[in-house]
C-alpha cells in the first residue's frame, strides 16, 4: 500500500469529518488527515492525505471549493442548519427574481459573521463550545471570497426552500451566506442540504464512498484509490527538475527562479516534479529564487 497520496472520499450525512478520517485511519494504520472540514448534515468530497502527504494538505485546503446548497428561507436555527434547534418560523414568501437580484450582491469579495455553532476560536475557546455554555459572543466579521453564486431551483410557497450553487473561498460559511441572503430579503433561513462537489480541480465525481475505501483496505488494493501528490496539487504551477538539480532540491535547497518553466508572480506555490513526473515537493516564489515550502524527502 502506499503510504503517500491523497483519497477522494464522498463522505455520507451524519459523519463528523473526524469521523472519516478515523475509520480510514483504523484500517491503514498510519497517519490520516483531511483538507477541509464538512459538517455532519453535509454530504460530499472529502479529500483525505495518507502519510507525509498530509503535509501538503494546506494546498489544497486553500483552493475554491464549490457547493450544491439548498435552504429553507422563513425559519431560523441556532446552527443555520438542520440539525440546529428552531429558533422562530416567519413566512417569506419570495420569488426567483427577488433571490437572484440580492444574489448578485454577494459576489465578490464579502464580509461574514462566523456562526456561533463552529469551530473558529474566541480567546482560545471554541465557538460550539461557548455556544454549549448558552454563551453568545461578539464575532468579528471576516472577509471572504465568492467567485460564483447563481440559484438553480425556488420551490414557492411561505417557506420556499431555494437551492444554488457556490464558488468560494476558504473559510466561507455557506449556511452563514443562506441566512444573509435572507436576512437581505427580510427574514431569515438555514440550509437543509449541503453537498461539497469540489476542492479546486479535485471533483466528487472522483469519490469513493466510505466503504469502498475500507474494502480495498482490507483487500490490500488501497493504491487503487490512491491518487498521487503530484496529481493531487494540479492546481499549483508546475516544474520538472534537471537530473543535475534533483539533489539539490530533494534536500531543500533554494534554486534560481530561472529553473520554472515561465514566469510566475511573487509568492506562488510550485509543484517540483523529478523526470518522472513524481512530486519532490512544494516551493514558493521569492524574488528571484524558489524556496521550499514542503519537500518530501
Amino acid at each position: 500500500m502506499s503510504d503517500v497520496g491523497f483519497i477522494l472520499v464522498d463522505k455520507p450525512q451524519g459523519w463528523t469529518s473526524h469521523d472519516v478520517v478515523a475509520k480510514i485511519r483504523k484500517h491503514t494504520g498510519g497517519k490520516v488527515g483531511h483538507a477541509g472540514t464538512l459538517d455532519p448534515m453535509a454530504t460530499g468530497l472529502l479529500v483525505l492525505a495518507l502519510g507525509k502527504a498530509t503535509r501538503l494538505l494546506r494546498f489544497i485546503q486553500g483552493q475554491p471549493k464549490e457547493y450544491v446548497a439548498t435552504a429553507v428561507f422563513g425559519v431560523a436555527t441556532d446552527s443555520l442548519d438542520a440539525d440546529g434547534a428552531v429558533l422562530g418560523r416567519e413566512p417569506l414568501p419570495v420569488s426567483e427574481a427577488d433571490v437572484r437580484a440580492v444574489m448578485e450582491r454577494f459576489e465578490g469579495r464579502i464580509l461574514q459573521v462566523p456562526p456561533m455553532i463552529s469551530a473558529r476560536k474566541i480567546e482560545g475557546k471554541r465557538l460550539y463550545a461557548l455556544a454549549r455554555e448558552g454563551k453568545v459572543v461578539e464575532r468579528e466579521p471576516r472577509p471572504v471570497e465568492i467567485y460564483h453564486l447563481a440559484l438553480i431551483e425556488l420551490a414557492p410557497g411561505s417557506y420556499p426552500e431555494v437551492t444554488f450553487e457556490v464558488r468560494c473561498g476558504t473559510g466561507t460559511y455557506v449556511r452563514t451566506l443562506a441566512d444573509d441572503i435572507a436576512r437581505s430579503l427580510g427574514g431569515r433561513a438555514h440550509l437543509s442540504a449541503l453537498r461539497r462537489t469540489k476542492n479546486g480541480s479535485l471533483s466528487v465525481e472522483s469519490a469513493h464512498i466510505v466503504e469502498a475505501v475500507v474494502a480495498s483496505a482490507e483487500a490490500g488494493a488501497l493504491d487503487q484509490l490512491v491518487v498521487p501528490p503530484s496529481v493531487a496539487l494540479g492546481d499549483l504551477a508546475e516544474a520538472t527538475v534537471d537530473p543535475e538539480l534533483l539533489r539539490a532540491v530533494r534536500n531543500g535547497a533554494t534554486v534560481p527562479v530561472t529553473i520554472l518553466q515561465g514566469e510566475l508572480p511573487d509568492e506562488s506555490y510550485v509543484r517540483m516534479l523529478d523526470g518522472n513526473g513524481d512530486l519532490l515537493g512544494v516551493y514558493r516564489v521569492v524574488g528571484r529564487t524558489a524556496k521550499p515550502e514542503v519537500v518530501l524527502a
